[in-house]
């Protein structure tokens, strides 16, 4: 089979020689927009204040991103991290001061973090919380998709070798043709995406926990298939029959199984 294999090269920085922003922190920030905007349209059908969404936003984008970076830490890199604790934070003090911004995130982290988040936001206003979880799946599946292109411009979570023709050699770490994972995952979100936002257009939301139980299976199931395709992130996962990715994605299947379970079952809301 011919290649016609693309050389991936982006500088991480917008701005080379200032060493700042990062394109990865802009994807983040433009993922989070349009997750905002499709909630924000969301709302604004059902007749529901966009003050209660911008409060929900603000902790739910608090709580993903502690979770996301504690499950990093205490996930993948416990090793590291507990001699080193003061990296946990976005700076390091040796060699010499610096700020290095959350460098590693986890989603499966990221999800414990966003749940936790919004039964903290929720514990006053008592709003159904499979409710809120149906409508807030939906912007994280866009979200989703846009983290992962930040993943591609940084040329991590590589692939592992192929010989498919849309192979990508990510020229800072080897010069071996590889599958486009972060590029799978993020054509994958965004389907979901759409699908779950068709899902709520057709009254799918009435039972509730259905889209956020189909959107748990979706995302999870293909971030295990896929984790067969990727290179292993740390080295300890080398001797697991499963990759971490893949142990994490288990138990988050199998919530999504059963929430989808009980809203089957469920009377219309």
């Amino acid at each position: 089979m011919s290649l016609s294999i693309i050389y991936w090269n982006i500088d991480p920085f917008i701005f080379p020689s200032l060493g700042f922003p990062r394109w990865y922190g802009v994807m983040w920030v433009t993922g989070i927009i349009i997750g905002y905007q499709v909630l924000k349209h969301i709302y604004k059908k059902e007749e529901r204040a966009e003050e209660e969404l911008q409060s929900l936003a603000i902790n739910i984008m608090v709580g993903s991103v502690i979770g996301a970076r504690l499950g990093h830490v205490f996930f993948y890199d416990w090793a590291y991290y507990s001699q080193h604790l003061i990296e946990i934070l976005p700076i390091r003090l040796e060699p010499s001061f610096a700020f290095t911004g959350l460098s590693g995130l986890a989603s499966h982290g990221g999800v414990i973090g966003a749940l936790l988040a919004l039964a903290w936001f929720n514990r006053k206003r008592k709003l159904p919380y499979l409710y809120l979880l149906d409508r807030l799946m939906i912007g994280a599946a866009f979200l989703s998709c846009f983290i992962r292109l930040g993943n591609l411009i940084n040329s991590e979570i590589i692939g592992k070798a192929t010989n498919l023709p849309w192979a990508f050699v990510f020229t800072s770490v080897d010069q071996i043709p590889r599958h486009p994972a972060q590029l799978y995952e993020a054509l994958f979100y965004l389907i979901t995406g759409f699908l779950l936002f068709r899902l709520w257009k057709k009254s799918y939301t009435n039972q509730r926990g259905y889209v956020f139980g189909l959107g748990m299976i979706m995302i999870f199931l293909q971030r295990f298939l896929i984790e067969f395709l990727k290179e292993n992130q740390v080295g300890f996962e080398d001797q697991l029959a499963l990759n971490m990715g893949q142990w994490l994605s288990i138990p988050m299947i199998l919530i999504g199984l059963a929430i989808l379970a009980y809203a089957k079952r469920s009377p219309l809301a």
